[in-house]
């Protein structure tokens, strides 16, 4: 336990705060600071209330986990956090926190992918990842199937939705019914007294032609809210528990398909699902139904690990240590739009390799700081953390 790394994750892609530490694959805290309250009203999330909730919970919710994780601050190893992808002012202000508690603490920073990331947390829960893993990534703003051969360094995509995410669909169609935000919750748990097969809804890029493992909820969605104006407009009541069954079902239904048709098609046996839709219970039991019959092994962390959170980021933080991946640098910046295909951001070569006074695990200094500038880095470690 004390050999492998002690990493401090920092996640802010979205509107949860969350910052997680890790001992190699033990999960030691998971603290989380949601504003999805302050978002409820506008019924999906604000891009600056994200932001600003992010700039009021960040030193809260650090100190949280490293009292729970009944750690130093001194005793990490490195700080890993989200660079992207995510909202391009969610992501600066985690990004601008992990240079400041970095930089202090003459540690190491790693900007991780967000996608890549909610792949490895997995190994909290069920040990070190396969290589190869088939990955189904299901969120508010993601649905994609990734092929991981090394979630440091490789991680290919497979498909992605070309419209709407799964997440995306379920907060409108919960809209609609006048359920409220988020969606997801609220739908699984009106589908669970619902009938799935009461309405015949589409099934989006199923077909002969279709791409094998690309994704499209738009016309589900569409279907589905004509569908309930129809009723009301014929004055007849909507059956909301059959509704939020059958679409439920009929996103579950491809989602499970194209993951469990590209595992069998690159002769992979371990399939992972993540991302906030994988808390979904129609999902998880689907997916476990469809796997068996393949002969696939499924790994789905806790509900808890599926939504976004710092734990997911820690994780990948500490195996980027424990694999010697590069450090990024002081000049990292946030990426909205940062591909699956770079699981971190690496720092670049420097002719001279200045690893400042945090020994080994200190980043190189950016633009080579003169000997004046390190001495108040000193000073201001002291202060900070005497």
């Amino acid at each position: 336990m004390a050999d492998e790394p002690l990493v401090l994750g920092i996640e802010t892609s979205c509107d949860e705060t969350g910052v997680g530490i890790v001992r190699g694959t033990t999960l030691l805290a998971d603290a989380v600071a949601s504003s999805v309250e302050e978002h409820a009203r506008f019924g999906g999330v604000v891009p600056e209330v994200a932001s600003r909730a992010h700039l009021e919970a960040m030193v809260p919710t650090i100190d949280r986990a490293l009292k729970e994780a009944g750690v130093s601050a001194r005793d990490l190893d490195g700080i890993a956090v989200t660079a992207g992808p995510g909202l391009a002012g969610a992501l600066l202000v985690g990004v601008s926190a992990a240079k400041a508690y970095a930089y202090a603490l003459g540690k190491p920073m790693y900007g991780v992918n967000h996608l890549a990331s909610h792949i490895c947390v997995d190994q909290l829960e069920h040990g070190a990842l396969p290589e190869p893993t088939m990955a189904l990534l299901v969120s508010g703003g993601h649905s994609s199937l990734l092929l991981s051969t090394d979630i440091t360094a490789d991680v290919r995509p497979m498909g992605a939705t070309i419209d709407d995410a799964a997440g995306e669909a379920f907060d409108k169609i919960a809209r609609v019914l006048n359920l409220g935000f988020p969606g997801g919750p609220v739908i699984d748990r009106y589908a669970r007294e619902g009938d799935p097969g009461a309405i015949a809804f589409p099934r989006g890029l199923t077909g002969p032609r279709d791409p094998a493992y690309d994704f499209s909820f738009s016309g589900l969605k569409t279907a589905v809210a004509r569908w309930i104006e129809a009723r009301r407009a014929a004055g007849e009541e909507v059956p909301v528990r059959d509704v939020a069954a059958s679409f439920q079902e009929a996103v579950v239904d491809v989602l499970t398909r194209k993951a469990v048709r590209a595992c069998k098609d690159e002769g992979v046996d371990h399939l992972m699902i993540g991302g906030g839709v994988a808390a979904n219970s129609r999902l998880r039991a689907l997916a476990q139904e469809r796997c068996e019959a393949a002969g696939i092994r499924l790994r789905v962390p806790r509900p808890k690990l599926c939504t976004d959170n710092g734990a997911m980021v820690a994780a990948l933080g500490a195996e980027m240590v424990a694999r010697g991946r590069a450090a990024s640098d002081w000049d990292l910046s946030a990426d909205s739009s940062l591909p699956v295909t770079d699981p971190h951001v690496p720092g670049r070569p420097h002719a001279h390799d200045d690893r400042g006074h945090g020994g080994a695990h200190a980043p190189a200094h950016a633009h080579g700081h003169s000997h004046s500038h390190d001495h108040v880095h000193e000073v201001s470690k002291e202060n900070l953390y005497s």
